[in-house]
């Protein structure tokens, strides 16, 4: 391991509890669940899958980062208003079966390898693109915190060897804790929940309505937009990710997670970009390893990690997050615009970006689908040159 690896993982943990837990409350509030509920939803989603990722990064030497399907996340929401609780786990194990059975026959490899990587990494970019906004957005409102953040980051990268002994972002997490601290901003509120969680093993309740509604666009959340994410994040980083072998476990891990009222395992976009986004490369698998294994902790101790992250001013994560991702927002843009497929890849960027989802399906599915569809009608000569 190196301080950079440690950072990064510090760092990918840091962005998977705090946005991404919030869309989970904020599901689980509005659908009607119990605090109880929730807080196994979030031991489910760290504790289990920081052990998937602590087993497969260390088994194939290469980052690879699990978390949760956060558009399925999305797509549960909507349907909480009309499905029981049980019935939507019931549509979480039947999806968790279907995309065993994906990649237990390797169909899910020939869809992927049928992507041109511009394309899926134009889809990407539009994802992350948020994440650079917010940024400067945090700038102009809060400029108390977010100043000092990035004045920091931008001193220590200036500077290669004090870059090699502080990450840049570790850096700006500090001087961001610090800042928050001495104005005053640092403000946790007393909860009746305690600090370790309690996961309940929950049955689910088979349903024809809720497996119509939520299987298909689950599976394709996991399969297409989430791991398609994270494959071809960690291609641009120059590792070559097991893609049968990452569905396979998505499937197997899914089903526990169900038990306990998680949503379906993904091999993760942005915290494997987290991940990678400096270091070595033959050192990045460590970054995932101590990602993974920070996940478990945080699993066990939800409840009062949240608690302490919420109680952090709103710029502090979204001026970490947009300094964290922008080398890989640079690589997606680079790669996407380069050389072939640009016609594709720019319609795949702008329909993602509007966050248009017919039939409950995020807009990043359709971006693929539009892009691919531009560039077989428009561009048949660069599949030729693939």
């Amino acid at each position: 391991m190196s301080g950079t690896t440690v950072a990064n993982g510090l760092i990918g943990l840091v962005f998977s509890a705090t946005g991404p837990i919030a869309v989970i409350l904020a599901v689980g509030v509005a659908g009607g669940l119990s605090p109880a509920q929730l807080a196994s939803w979030v031991f489910g989603v760290f504790f289990l899958n920081g052990v998937l990722t602590v087993l497969a990064s260390w088994l194939y030497r290469q980052p690879l980062a699990f978390f949760w399907t956060i558009p399925g996340t999305v797509v549960v929401g909507g349907s909480l208003g009309h499905l029981s609780w049980p019935e939507v786990l019931g549509a979480f194990v039947v999806t968790a079966l279907l995309i065993l059975v994906l990649g237990l026959t390797g169909w899910v490899r020939t869809v992927m390898a049928a992507l041109p990587a511009p394309i899926v990494l134009a889809m990407v970019a539009a994802v992350f693109l948020r994440f650079g906004l917010d940024l400067i957005t945090s700038l102009g409102a809060d400029p108390v915190l977010a100043v000092p953040m990035v004045l920091v980051f931008l001193a220590v990268s200036a500077v290669p060897a004090l870059g090699r002994r502080m990450p840049p972002v570790l850096a700006a997490l500090l001087v961001g804790v610090l800042v928050a601290i001495v104005a005053g901003r640092f403000s946790p509120v007393a909860s009746g929940t305690g600090w370790l969680a309690t996961p309940l093993f929950q049955a689910p309740q088979w349903s024809a309505k809720a497996m119509l509604e939520l299987v298909v666009p689950l599976a394709i959340t996991v399969l297409v937009v989430q791991n398609g994410q994270g494959v071809a994040v960690l291609r641009q980083a120059g590792h070559a990710p097991p893609v049968n072998v990452a569905t396979v476990a998505c499937g197997l891990w899914s089903l526990p997670a169900a038990l306990v009222g998680a949503v379906s395992t993904c091999l993760t976009g942005p915290t494997n970009a987290l991940l990678t986004a400096s270091g070595e490369r033959h050192r990045h698998y460590t970054a995932a390893v101590v990602c993974g294994l920070l996940a478990a902790v945080t699993g066990l101790f939800a409840p009062a990690l949240v608690r302490l992250l919420i109680a952090m001013p709103p710029a502090f994560i979204a001026v970490l997050g947009g300094l964290a991702m922008l080398r890989a927002l640079q690589s997606a843009f680079v790669t996407a615009f380069r050389t072939r497929f640009t016609l594709g890849a720019l319609v795949a960027f702008l329909v993602t970006l509007s966050n248009l989802q017919p039939l409950n399906i995020s807009s990043a599915f359709w971006g693929l689908v539009a892009g691919v569809a531009v560039s077989v009608l428009l561009e048949r000569p660069d599949f030729r040159c693939a």
